[in-house]
């Protein structure tokens, strides 16, 4: 047993690189609290290039922000805190960043990403007011390297978005979002974003026409994913002409909703529950 290396005594480059696969739970809850060797590893900016907020639970009643508290002698647990130590960690180097969506975050807490994560190639926004959605463009057109975008609803600023994306995000390549899909909103992907290669509208109100048009407008499209949409069936024209796109899901379309309505009348006040 004494040949034997030990965890302790590995170097500290090589435990990073292993505790880079970690949760940001270990890393802050179990990792810093076994000795030091262990807690220099976890504080290398290495394990701190993918933030992924959603995996975690901010309800102040949830363990973990119970457990937080305690073990970091905390008075009480707060959102801005917790990513403010998360970005700290990770010296502006960060490249995934994926915001909590039922509770925590807040505008302030995407502006303040927005200064300190200038390298961020993966993004997924928080639920915003929507008062606060006409800044959305501006904050998004700061990250340079930018190359995927996730939103849980069209923003009322969706075009001018769009446009920062194509003037400032040279390597941007995917989007997902949901929402009512309008002919501006289209015409705005097909003309700004004519090379995205994976788009995903599942669970959103999309015609026909307007399904059509991003086939046609967005010609080097790999990835499609309308799944559950209302505004369309997949017949034999949309398949068809969907045909080069590699992977195309279009599972549990329909044309009309549950009651008949149709979403034009709606629209905008469709929302879609699952």
């Amino acid at each position: 047993m004494e040949g034997r290396r030990r965890w302790e005594d590995m170097e500290v480059d090589c435990l990073a690189h292993i505790f880079r696969r970690l949760s940001l739970e270990d890393l802050t809850l179990r990792v810093p609290f076994v000795c030091k060797a262990w807690v220099r590893a976890a504080m290398d900016p290495l394990c701190w290039r993918s933030l992924n907020l959603r995996d975690l639970d901010f309800m102040p009643w949830s363990n973990f922000t119970k457990t937080f508290t305690a073990q970091y002698a905390l008075r009480r647990f707060s959102f801005s805190g917790f990513l403010k130590l998360a970005v700290a960690r990770s010296h502006g180097g960060a490249v995934e960043l994926k915001f909590p969506l039922p509770f925590g975050a807040s505008f302030r807490d995407l502006v303040y990403a927005s200064h300190e994560c200038p390298r961020l190639k993966s993004l997924a926004l928080p639920n915003l007011l929507r008062a606060d959605e006409p800044q959305i463009p501006e904050l998004v057109g700061k990250w340079k390297e930018l190359e995927t975008l996730e939103m849980e609803s069209k923003p009322s600023s969706f075009s001018e978005m769009v446009r920062e994306i194509s003037l400032n995000c040279g390597s941007f390549s995917g989007l997902r979002m949901w929402g009512s899909i309008k002919k501006k909103d289209v015409s705005a992907i097909a003309d700004c974003l004519p090379r995205i290669k994976h788009l995903s509208l599942s669970k959103s109100y999309l015609p026909k026409e307007q399904l059509v048009e991003i086939i046609n407008g967005c010609r080097e499209l790999e990835t499609l994913r309308v799944n559950k949409c209302i505004g369309f069936e997949a017949d034999e024209e949309v398949v068809r002409r969907a045909s080069g796109i590699k992977t195309f899901e279009h599972e549990g379309c329909k044309l009309f909703d549950e009651s008949d309505c149709d979403m034009d009348e709606c629209d905008p006040l469709y929302v879609h529950v699952i």
